[in-house]
């Protein structure tokens, strides 16, 4: 193998924007895994963080708050499906998540710094 192969492979598992990318397309695929990719997504975040430019780490912290603030969203979501009132927010939850990513795309494409890696909104 030589070494423009396996740089290109590396390049996704180096922090940087083919690894912010790599994480948000996982935790859009994750809707079709049942949640299994955002976990790997979520695991590239927590091992790049501090490891690169100022403008990525701003992604892979609104990552990692995306990841835990959706599993708190959805925990609320499956208590209030009792009420039926939990399916509806449920898909509230799954168009949050997207948003984010789009957004955090969007971004990464740019090479730019998300404005405020810390909110519970978009």
């Amino acid at each position: 193998m030589s070494m423009q192969e396996n740089g290109g492979a590396e390049s996704y598992l180096q922090p940087g924007g083919n690894n912010i990318m790599l994480v948000y397309i996982l935790y859009l695929v994750s809707f079709i895994t049942g949640g299994l990719a955002s976990i790997v997504g979520v695991v590239f975040a927590y091992l790049n963080r501090g490891k690169g430019a100022a403008w990525a780490d701003t992604h892979y912290t609104y990552q990692i708050r995306t990841f835990w603030i959706g599993i708190l969203y959805s925990l609320v979501c499956m208590v209030l499906a009792i009420i039926a009132i939990g399916f509806l927010l449920m898909f509230l939850v799954a168009v949050w998540v997207i948003i984010r990513c789009i957004k955090g795309l969007q971004a990464a494409s740019r090479r730019e710094p998300i404005a405020d890696p810390q909110t519970w909104l978009v």
